[in-house]
């Protein structure tokens, strides 16, 4: 057994698509039935809504059967027509009485088969047979007329296919309202309710946001605390690593301790040579004769006994300038 459409987006999108697959044959069944278009038009909307409230707790196998029993059901398209109109190519369709037009127009306009037909006009297959062999054309013999069969079935689905823009705009419209009525309604979620007092004590959302770090700084300062004093108790009372260096008496110099500045002892003055070093003395005596210094300035007394002229300064000649030659000279000499 076909489960049931449930009210879903899907199961309304399902229902569109059959409506729009039997609406077109629906309207030209009802309006050749009657020979009212208006009448055909008002049944076929009335069909739809009794149909699309049920639909979505049925199998969806059961739509074709329940729609046409719907319509086929509308005392309008079951009681004689005094006025009705059919085109002259369907002038056999006036002749018959409405059960025997409505079940040939379910065969060659529905599409149904003799069961589906049967079950929707409420009477046994047999009974239904012979309906359909009444309103069957008859050829000049009595007998039943294939090419006149073919020629209403032909002309009934040209109807279908040739629908009038007016009619097939309707039909959108009505299909699309059923449609609509059958999707889930959407309900907006509710808002939550919020009482007065409520609102009025809940602080803004920036004193909230300060009131929160004022918290978690009263909250953490403690532990701040707590981590400065024991880094200060570890830095007095910690204990001496392996291999580290004892600490240096008072007073001594070492790596770990303060630097010891002192002052040292003046200098002593030379010690004199004793009487016995020999060598020292005599350097002593030499380093002491005044005639030292003069042998240091040998040459430049030697040169200076010899006469020689005061040197000249270059950096005073100018350029081009010619030099006596004597005083040339002479530089020469005394340079050599």
């Amino acid at each position: 057994m076909a489960a049931p459409a449930s009210s879903t987006p899907a199961a309304a999108s399902a229902l569109s698509a059959f409506l729009k697959g039997v609406e077109r044959r629906a309207l030209v069944v009802a309006g050749l039935q009657s020979g009212d278009e208006d009448a055909a038009c008002r049944a076929v909307a009335a069909a739809m809504r009794a149909f699309a409230g049920p639909a979505a707790g049925m199998p969806m196998a059961d739509w074709p059967a329940r729609f046409w029993t719907l319509l086929c059901g509308n005392p309008q398209l079951r009681a004689p027509s005094t006025n009705g109109y059919w085109p002259p190519a369907l002038a056999h369709l006036q002749d018959l009485a409405p059960a025997e037009r409505l079940a040939l127009l379910l065969r060659i306009g529905g599409g149904l088969d003799e069961d589906a037909a049967s079950a929707v006009l409420g009477v046994t297959p047999e009974a239904y047979r012979h309906a359909l062999a009444r309103a069957c054309p008859l050829d000049a013999q009595g007998h039943p007329d294939a090419t006149a069969w073919r020629g209403l079935a032909e002309q009934v689905q040209a109807q279908v296919r040739d629908l009038p823009p007016g009619r097939v705009q309707q039909l959108e419209q009505l299909r699309g309202a059923m449609a609509a009525a059958a999707a889930p309604a959407r309900q907006a979620p509710a808002a939550p309710r919020i009482e007065a007092d409520a609102r009025v004590a809940r602080p803004p959302r920036r004193t909230a946001t300060r009131w929160r770090w004022r918290t978690w700084l009263l909250l953490c300062l403690p532990l701040v605390l707590l981590a400065v004093v024991a880094a200060w108790w570890w830095q007095e009372h910690r204990p001496a690593l392996p291999g580290a260096a004892a600490p240096a008496a008072e007073g001594a110099v070492s790596d770990n301790g303060p630097v010891q500045v002192e002052a040292l002892p003046a200098d002593d003055p030379p010690a004199a040579p004793a009487s016995g070093d020999s060598r020292a003395a005599d350097d002593a005596a030499m380093l002491a004769d005044p005639e030292l210094a003069l042998a240091q300035d040998a040459d430049f007394h030697a040169w200076y006994a010899a006469g020689g002229p005061v040197p000249v300064d270059e950096s005073q000649a100018r350029p081009g300038r010619a030099e006596p030659a004597g005083t040339a000279l002479e530089t020469v000499d005394a340079e050599d």
